[in-house]
């Protein structure tokens, strides 16, 4: 009896560490949310708790661990590749520090994927994203200050919601993968709690002001609905056909979002707020260094030359901190062999996430496939790939390395 109470508790504490965890990657503790009420120290002991548990985890583990990270090599090889490439790095002392985070994020993902199974890491994710909109309302309510923008800056968004995610678009990111995985829970969750989280999410969303987020969420809502009711039937040309309506996704993304400026540039200018002079500077850059890029975080460096010029394609004088592009940041880190490690492991998953969708009647099946269209979209104007410690990153390795196990799903009937 003292047994199984003590697993009981065991387990409860497991799942408790997941939520603090995924908490962390999602920002809830940066400089511009908690980190500004809380401690120093607290944020500090989060952020190595995190880090030195998870590893610990993963190495008394170590025989689950092995046979999870066996299960995609390509994304394996693609860690590796970054690990090492303050070898040839322009900023080899600043990849060799920002390498912690990609540690941090691989001993993570890997220990939540080895250790939970989907419907797990679904109600998980869901739980931590409930609790972070009830955060961010009583932030936002409570300390304005710091929940909501104030009109202190050329870009402040006065009145935009940001909760506990430090900027409207990150609040507004964030309930976008909320709402999809208030939509993927197990049917054992009660309707009030998947239905009250789901508006609870659009509703934070609307708050937040981001335009991005909006249109994301509609277009991964009637995507998921196309996916729910269309059927695998073995066919490799299915494949082919979602991912074209994933590509057009991304491009419907782009054109929604920005139809203004890219229509008449009435109020900005016609560049998506300077993105399309700021990819040329980079990809111009890049072509010097093709093969294995500048080295993980290394191009947009602290006092970088490379990111100063990018600033000037820009016309502003403002330094930008990434491409605002997930793949062109991957290429500026580990150039077009990295890129290909991982395309290849994303269409992989993919195709074994549209597999996996199609063959059940479990909507928590549907989150592997939810989640990697989320990615691809959100990523065609912002980075959210290997930049930072992200939760963007973590949920991928854990998708990826969930999905390529071997399960056994129940049949929809045709």
């Amino acid at each position: 009896m003292k047994k199984k109470t003590l697993s009981k508790f065991l387990r409860l504490a497991e799942k408790g560490f997941i939520i603090l965890g995924l908490s962390f990657f999602a920002g809830v503790f940066g400089v511009h949310a908690l980190g500004a009420v809380l401690p120093n120290f607290v944020v500090t002991l989060v952020r190595f708790s995190v880090w030195g548990i998870s590893t610990i985890l993963v190495c008394l583990f170590w025989k689950s661990t092995i046979i999870t990270a066996g299960r995609d090599k390509l994304l394996c090889l693609l860690t590796v590749l970054a690990l090492v490439s303050f070898v040839w790095s322009e900023s080899p002392d600043f990849t060799l520090f920002n390498t912690r985070d990609m540690l941090m994020m691989t001993s993570f993902g890997l220990y939540f994927a080895a250790r939970f199974s989907l419907k797990e890491q679904v109600q998980l994710v869901a739980c931590t994203f409930f609790i972070g909109s009830l955060l961010s309302t009583i932030l936002a309510i409570g300390l304005p200050s710091i929940g909501i923008h104030q009109a202190d800056g050329i870009e402040s968004h006065p009145g935009a919601w940001k909760g506990v995610y430090g900027h409207k678009n990150g609040l507004g990111s964030m309930m976008v993968l909320s709402a999809l995985t208030f939509l993927a829970l197990p049917k054992e969750n009660s309707n009030l709690y998947k239905w009250g989280g789901l508006s609870f999410s659009l509703v934070l969303m609307l708050l937040s002001t981001s335009k991005t987020s909006l249109v994301l969420s509609l277009l991964l809502i009637l995507l998921m609905v196309f996916y729910r009711n269309f059927r695998w039937q073995g066919k490799i040309s299915v494949i082919f056909i979602d991912i074209g309506i994933l590509i057009l996704g991304c491009v419907a993304l782009l054109i929604f979002t920005y139809w203004v400026e890219l229509l008449t540039g009435l109020g900005r200018d016609p560049t998506l707020t300077g993105r399309t002079p700021l990819w040329g500077a980079v990809l111009a850059r890049l072509m010097e260094r093709p093969l294995l890029g500048y080295g993980y975080a290394a191009f947009w460096a602290p006092k970088s030359k490379y990111a100063i010029e990018a600033g000037h394609a820009i016309g502003s004088g403002w330094v930008p901190p990434h491409a605002h592009n997930g793949l062109i940041d991957l290429l500026l880190d580990v150039g077009f062999i990295g890129l290909s490690f991982f395309l290849m492991s994303y269409f992989t998953t993919f195709a074994q996430a549209l597999k996996r969708a199609y063959a059940t009647i479990n909507p928590e099946d549907l989150w592997p496939l939810a989640y990697l269209s989320f990615l691809a979209m959100n990523n065609v104007t912002e980075s959210y790939l290997m930049h930072l410690a992200n939760v963007y990153w973590v949920l991928f390795i854990t998708v990826v390395f969930t999905i390529n196990q071997k399960s056994k799903f129940k049949k929809l009937t045709i």
